[in-house]
């Protein structure tokens, strides 16, 4: 099969690879549609340390090709989502409710971590009754496969932000991850959803997935903004979705006492993150920071595509370019330099 990969840090291309084989729990996934993840270019740039010929992408669904003996729920011919993060779910963390952190830290990431990802023609699954979900007739692909980590890490910070029916928070970045967190505030009942980017396109888009106002950081200082349309109260939950040292101080800022920072941000350079001391209490505020790896499983990813189904949310408008899989080296080019207003591109094999 065809797959594209890390050759090195900096270095992609194709390279021939076997089909790969299912263990009994396991699933071979026939790939037909995938998104490209800005993580995806951290990883390229060595993020996560040196990789040779580690087939990249983590966003990604197909058809079932083969699934292991002792596999329940699926069977070839199957269209299925995976999602990005594939726990073990007889770890121990799992069953203490910490599935994305099972072997380890950040442990249910495994897709072009500590295994092969999904763009390929194929790709492997492991736990295949716990991490894969059937799609459901009238879902295309093209969405769906947004539920494999956009929607999932998006939806996540909101529910992390513990928002109250009626209540008040603020995003910070809208790119994907931020533009769902948007829609998920909304979908838990937030009163007052505030959006925060400089990007115009973004600012149109967080509109369009519910945000009742948007503050453009490149005319206005955000912290200030935000104190003043919340008549200097803050707000109760803040999502940090970009993973900047500067985001998240600012969650800190505008987050009221008592309130919530939801860090769904990949924090992928600098030594630190800084809690700034006085907008914390010196300490004693009682701000939560809570923060997370987006959460998969197939009951999770079961709900978030009957979100897809019942029309409640139509995430392809995020989807700004779409290539052929042989096309992908540019796919990358493109999301890694930001060209083009580009969000996600989307492939299709």
């Amino acid at each position: 099969m065809k797959a594209f990969v890390m050759r090195k840090i900096g270095e992609v291309g194709f390279l021939d690879k076997p089909i790969p084989k299912p263990g009994p729990l396991d699933a071979v996934i026939r790939t037909t549609a995938a998104l490209i993840c800005t993580s995806d270019v951290h990883t390229l740039h060595g993020a996560i340390g040196p990789r040779q010929d580690l087939t990249l992408g983590h966003e990604a669904v197909g058809v079932v090709q083969e699934v292991g003996i002792l596999v329940k729920e699926f069977r070839p011919g199957e269209r299925v989502l995976a999602g990005a993060i594939t726990p073990d779910w007889s770890d121990r963390a799992a069953q203490a409710g910490h599935s994305s952190q099972s072997g380890g830290a950040l442990g249910g990431w495994k897709f072009s971590n500590v295994k092969d990802g999904v763009f390929a023609e194929y790709f492997h699954v492991n736990d295949a009754d716990g991490n894969l979900a059937h799609i459901p007739d009238g879902v295309s692909d093209e969405k769906a496969v947004y539920c494999a980590d956009m929607m999932s890490t998006g939806f996540m910070g909101a529910e992390n932000a513990d928002l109250p029916i009626g209540g008040t928070v603020a995003v910070f970045a809208l790119g994907p991850v931020g533009l769902m967190a948007v829609a998920g505030a909304r979908l838990r009942g937030a009163g007052l959803v505030i959006g925060v980017d400089s990007v115009p396109k973004r600012l149109e888009l967080a509109k369009h997935y519910g945000a009742d106002i948007v503050v453009d950081m490149s005319r206005d200082d955000p912290v200030a903004r935000i104190l003043e349309i919340t008549g200097g109260e803050g707000v109760d939950g803040a999502i940090e979705a970009v993973g900047m040292d500067t985001a998240f101080q600012n969650a800190v800022r505008v987050t009221k006492p008592g309130g919530t920072i939801s860090n769904a941000g990949y924090h992928g350079s600098g030594e630190f993150v800084h809690i700034p001391r006085d907008a914390w209490g010196l300490g004693m505020a009682e701000k939560t920071i809570r923060t997370g790896l987006c959460p998969g499983g197939r009951l999770r990813m079961e709900r978030l595509l009957r979100v897809l189904q019942s029309g409640r949310l139509d995430p392809t408008q995020l989807t700004t370019h779409c290539f052929p899989f042989e096309e992908i080296e540019r796919a990358f080019e493109i999301m890694a330099k930001k060209l083009d207003g580009v969000l996600k591109p989307l492939i299709s094999f």
